[in-house]
């Protein structure tokens, strides 16, 4: 991933307190990751970085949409998404993010490279099982649920395996109420 003056915040010349920053991400940000996961991208992202005199807080809220495959019909569907985020950043000897929720940067950095952290917000807010919302109400019509339906309804339910019993337990059964 090269890094693009798109994400990057430059934080030396603002004045302590709230600033906001907006970003519209599409399906072209993560080509630049060779993610292919989803077809297709509109995610806002709002970035809010609180100046303190020592420290930063980075507060990421995104909301949007992606279309996805859907795992039981292999439709494509827009499945919405949202999350946040928040990133303490401080300054020390030698540039670290090995923790997800504090980023130590160099002293003498004068700028915040926020590309990996909506890389990170967006995709692992995409649920791992996705499915389309007309499967879930019962009105998609698709080949492939119908061939599903037919073979449920070849199928017992599971009232009908319970109504056959063995008839040794029955005769247990009878046992217990001759007394």
């Amino acid at each position: 991933m090269k890094v693009t003056n798109d994400f990057l915040i430059p934080f030396t010349g603002l004045k302590l307190g709230k600033h906001q920053f907006d970003y519209q991400i599409t399906q072209k940000f993560f080509e630049s990751y060779d993610y292919c996961d989803f077809e297709n991208c509109a995610v806002n992202v709002k970035v809010t970085l609180d100046k303190k005199t020592t420290f930063m807080e980075l507060s990421f809220k995104h909301n949007g949409t992606v279309e996805v495959p859907c795992d039981v019909t292999g439709e494509l569907f827009n499945l919405p998404i949202k999350g946040a985020i928040k990133v303490l950043v401080k300054f020390g000897d030698a540039f670290n993010n090995e923790n997800e929720e504090l980023l130590i940067l160099p002293h003498g950095e004068h700028q915040i490279d926020c590309t990996q952290y909506l890389y990170e917000l967006i995709v692992l807010s995409v649920p791992q099982k996705r499915i389309h919302p007309g499967v879930k109400e019962g009105t998609l019509k698709n080949e492939a649920l119908e061939r599903l339906s037919v073979k449920s309804i070849k199928e017992q339910t599971k009232e009908e395996k319970e109504a056959i019993t063995d008839p040794r337990w029955d005769k247990l059964k009878q046992l217990l109420t001759d007394k």
